[in-house]
C-alpha cells in the first residue's frame, strides 16, 4: 500500500557570515571514492512514541547511506554533542573534531489521527551552513518510507545524482529440492524490509519485470505447461493474462513509457524479437533472422533496442533501431554475452558474460566500448538497474559440493561495493522499481 506524503515547509535559517568553503560534494563519476564521514543523530520526538519512531528513522537513513558505499556514518558513541535542538545551531566544532563533514538531525511531532510531522536538516559542518531543511506529513506507520525519502534527499544533495532508496525490488523466491522447486513472486523494499509474497507457489513464476508506472509487474508463468505472461497490479493484487506464448522463455520488458512490451518468441522453430502494444494487444515483428535473437531491452528514449543473438556465430550483444532496422554488433570481447539491459540514464548497457566456465556481470557503453566486469561467480545472472543508473542488482548461484544456493546481491558501478540482499528464502531474477511516486 502506498501512502501520500506532503511537504510541510522548507526551513530557512540565516546564519552569520562564515568563511567561504568549497561546496560539500561527493563526485560519483570518478570511479571508486573514499566514503564521506557524516553524523546522523537520533531524531528527537515531542512524545516518547514519536522519539522512538525518530530513532528508527535515523537508523534506516544511516543504513541506506552506508550501504551505498559513498558515506561512512560515524558511531553515535563517539558523539560529543549528544542532544541537538531544531531551534538552535549545532556546536559545529564538536562535529569537526570527529571529522564529520555532514550532520543530519531531525524531529518528529504527532499531529493527531495517526499523523506525524517529520522534520530534518542536513548541515555542512565545515561551512557551518544548512544544506537542506524539509518536513513531511504522513501516517505514523509510514515512517520507514519517510526515512528512505530523507536518505534520497541527502544522497542527491551531496552527490548531485538522484537517489534510489525509496524503491522496491520484485524477485522470484525459491525453496525446495531441485526436482520440486517452488518459485513464488515476492516484493520488498530495496533494503529487504516490508517483504511480501505475491503468488502462492502453485504455478512456477519466472523473470518478473517492473512497469515504469510502478503499479504493474509482468512475469512469466507456466499454465498447463504452456508459458503464459501475466500483468500483476501491485496496488490491487489483481492479475490479467497478457497472452499465451508457447515459444517464450523470458517475460517481456516494458518500454520506458509503459505503452509497449518487447519480447523474444520462437515461431516455426526460429526465435525473433517482437513488440506488443498494451492498448491494442497487437504484436509487431522486429527481427527476421535464422539466428536466435533474445533478451531485448529498450533504450530510455525508446529509439533503440539492445538484444543478444548468435547471428555472428557466437552469442553477442547487438543494437538496432526500434523499428528493427540498422542492426549492429557492439560486443567484441572474448566469451559469450547475454541479457543486455539498458541503463535508465541511457549511457550504459549491463550484461551477463560467460567466459572459461565462469559467469560475470558487466557494463559497457552503448557503442560497446569501455567494457567493465563488476561481479563474477559460478553463476551470476539477471542484471537489473536502480532507477538512478548507479547500482545493479543480480542473483548469484553458489555451488558447494552437491548443494546449490541462490541469493540476490547489489553492486555499484565501481564493482567494489557488493552487498548481499537478505531475503527469507533463496532468491533469483530481481527487478528494480522506479522511485515510488
Amino acid at each position: 500500500m502506498r501512502f501520500a506524503l506532503r511537504f510541510l515547509a522548507i526551513f530557512t535559517i540565516m546564519v552569520s557570515a562564515f568563511p567561504a568553503w568549497a561546496e560539500l560534494r561527493v563526485d560519483i563519476t570518478q570511479g571508486r571514492v573514499e566514503p564521506m564521514p557524516l553524523a546522523i543523530v537520533e531524531f528527537d520526538g515531542e512524545t516518547a512514541e514519536a522519539a522512538q519512531i525518530g530513532a528508527q528513522i535515523a537508523q534506516v537513513v544511516s543504513a541506506d547511506l552506508e550501504r551505498s558505499g559513498l558515506f561512512r556514518p560515524i558511531d553515535p558513541k563517539a558523539f560529543i554533542q549528544k542532544e541537538l535542538s531544531m531551534k538552535t545551531l549545532p556546536r559545529f566544532g564538536d562535529w569537526r573534531i570527529l571529522n564529520a563533514q555532514a550532520l543530519v538531525q531531525g524531529f518528529a511531532v504527532p499531529q493527531g489521527n495517526g499523523q506525524l510531522a517529520i522534520q530534518f536538516r542536513l548541515w555542512d559542518v565545515f561551512a557551518e551552513q544548512q544544506m537542506v531543511g524539509l518536513a513531511y506529513n504522513t501516517v505514523a506507520d509510514n515512517w520507514r518510507r519517510v526515512a528512505h525519502i530523507i536518505a534520497d534527499t541527502i544522497y542527491q544533495r551531496i552527490t548531485g545524482e538522484s537517489g534510489y532508496f525509496d524503491t522496491r525490488i520484485v524477485y522470484v523466491a525459491e525453496n525446495g529440492p531441485a526436482n520440486r522447486r517452488v518459485k513464488r513472486l515476492a516484493i520488498m523494499d530495496q533494503d529487504g524490509a516490508n517483504h511480501k509474497f505475491l503468488t502462492d507457489g502453485q504455478d512456477m513464476v519466472l523473470t518478473p519485470r517492473f512497469s515504469p508506472t510502478l503499479q504493474e509487474i509482468t512475469y512469466l508463468s507456466y499454465y498447463r505447461n504452456t508459458p503464459r505472461v501475466y500483468l500483476f497490479n501491485i496496488d490491487t493484487g489483481r492479475q490479467a493474462v497478457l497472452g499465451d506464448f508457447p515459444g517464450m522463455t523470458f517475460a517481456p520488458r516494458f518500454s520506458f513509457d509503459g505503452t509497449k512490451v518487447i519480447m523474444s518468441m520462437a515461431k516455426d522453430g526460429n526465435s525473433d524479437i517482437y513488440t506488443m502494444d498494451l492498448a491494442t494487444r497487437q504484436t509487431k515483428r522486429l527481427t527476421s533472422h535464422s539466428a536466435i535473437d533474445t533478451s531485448p531491452s529498450y533504450s530510455p528514449d525508446g529509439t533503440q533496442v539492445a538484444f543478444n543473438s548468435d547471428r555472428g556465430g557466437a552469442q553477442q550483444i547487438y543494437v538496432m533501431d526500434s523499428n528493427g532496422k540498422n542492426v549492429r554488433r557492439i560486443s567484441f570481447g572474448k566469451g559469450r554475452y547475454a541479457t543486455p539491459v539498458w541503463s535508465p540514464r541511457g549511457d550504459l548497457i549491463a550484461f551477463t558474460k560467460m567466459l572459461s566456465g565462469k559467469f560475470y556481470i558487466g557494463v559497457m557503453r552503448t557503442d560497446g566500448s569501455g567494457e567493465r566486469l563488476l561481479a563474477d561467480g559460478y553463476l551470476v545472472e539477471s542484471p537489473t538497474w536502480s532507477p538512478n543508473g548507479r547500482v545493479l542488482s543480480f542473483f548469484r548461484e553458489t555451488l558447494r559440493g552437491e548443494e546449490k544456493t541462490t541469493k540476490i546481491y547489489t553492486v555499484d558501478l565501481t564493482g567494489y561495493n557488493e552487498r548481499e540482499l537478505i531475503t527469507p528464502l533463496e532468491g533469483s531474477d530481481p527487478a528494480w522499481s522506479p522511485l515510488i511516486p
